[in-house]
C-alpha cells in the first residue's frame, strides 16, 4: 500500500519558516519525481516545486529563492524547506510521487497546513 505522509505544517509569523517533510512507503522512492504543490480556498492546486530522481529541481516563480525542495532516498523523504513565507504562501500543501515509464504512476499525500498570518 502506497502512503505519502506530510508533516511540518503550521501557523507562522510573515517573515518566519518552516520545513515540511513528505514520508513515503510502498513505492521505488529513488526512482519517482517528488513535488510539492499547494491550494489555497477558492484556488486551483499549483505546483510549488519539483525534485526527479537525479536531483533536478524546480520551483514555481513566486517561491524562487526562498523555498528549497530536496530528497534522502535513504529515509523515502522529500523536504520543502520554507524561507520567508508571506501571507499568500498560506495554503494547504500536498505532496505528490510521479513516475512516467510504460506505465504511469502518480500519487497524492492528504496535505498538510501553513498559515503565514500576524
Amino acid at each position: 500500500q502506497v502512503q505519502l505522509v506530510e508533516s511540518g505544517g503550521g501557523l507562522v509569523q510573515p517573515g518566519g519558516s518552516l520545513r515540511l517533510s513528505c514520508a513515503t512507503s510502498g513505492i521505488i522512492f529513488r526512482i519517482y519525481t517528488m513535488g510539492w504543490y499547494r491550494q489555497a480556498p477558492g484556488k486551483q492546486r499549483e505546483l510549488v516545486a519539483t525534485i526527479t530522481s537525479g536531483g533536478s529541481t524546480n520551483y514555481a516563480d513566486s517561491v524562487k529563492g526562498r523555498f528549497t525542495i530536496s530528497r534522502d532516498n535513504t529515509k523515502n523523504t522529500v523536504y520543502l524547506q520554507m524561507n520567508s513565507l508571506k501571507p499568500e504562501d498560506t495554503a494547504a500543501y500536498y505532496c505528490n510521487a510521479r513516475y512516467s515509464g510504460i506505465k504511469e504512476y502518480e500519487y497524492w499525500g492528504q496535505g498538510t497546513q501553513v498559515t503565514a498570518s500576524s
